[in-house]
């Protein structure tokens, strides 16, 4: 864990290295953050990772969403999620699933990649197994648009939870 004043003073390559998890496998988005030093509080912080985000060009953040594993995919299957997306997912209850309910999950997943080209993002830790299979089946009639808009909502939930846990907050 580090203080919001000790990641406030750090180089950019230290900010980047503990802050850039904070977005599944993306650090350009804490790299670009630095520059707005120093954050009054998390929620600065927060705000000014998001409109990174918001101001990246679509292909950018296509590659945000597409960063994120399947919930209970082959990652998970085979250990490889981050440190951070296992410990999200278990919180949900996605590692303690029926054969059946994996293989639902599964089904939902190439559903929805088929349709949208990215995997079904989201914040896991604020949901049960019961309302991600009920939020795969309502946003599966989302437009692209929409379930975009939808995925990156998902993802600052992410990065404000993991952010809180980062700075102990």
């Amino acid at each position: 864990m580090i203080t919001l004043a000790e990641l406030n003073s750090v180089s950019r390559n230290e900010f980047v290295r503990v802050a850039g998890p904070v977005f599944e496998h993306s650090p350009w988005i804490a790299e670009a953050a630095w520059a707005s030093r120093p954050f009054s509080d998390v929620e600065q912080l927060h705000v000014a990772l998001c409109e990174t985000v918001r101001a990246a060009s679509e292909s950018q953040k296509l590659a945000l969403i597409r960063a994120h594993p399947d919930l209970v995919g082959r990652a998970a299957g085979a250990a490889t999620l981050t440190r951070e997306s296992t410990g999200e997912q278990a919180s949900a209850g996605l590692n303690q699933l029926t054969t059946e309910e994996i293989a639902t999950f599964q089904k939902y997943n190439a559903a929805y990649r088929e349709k949208f080209g990215f995997p079904f993002v989201i914040c896991a830790r604020l949901n049960r197994k019961e309302a991600i299979l009920a939020g795969f089946e309502a946003r599966l009639h989302n437009s692209i648009e929409q379930e975009v808009a939808a995925a990156l909502a998902e993802i600052f939930k992410i990065a404000e939870l993991r952010l809180r846990d980062l700075l102990g907050s």
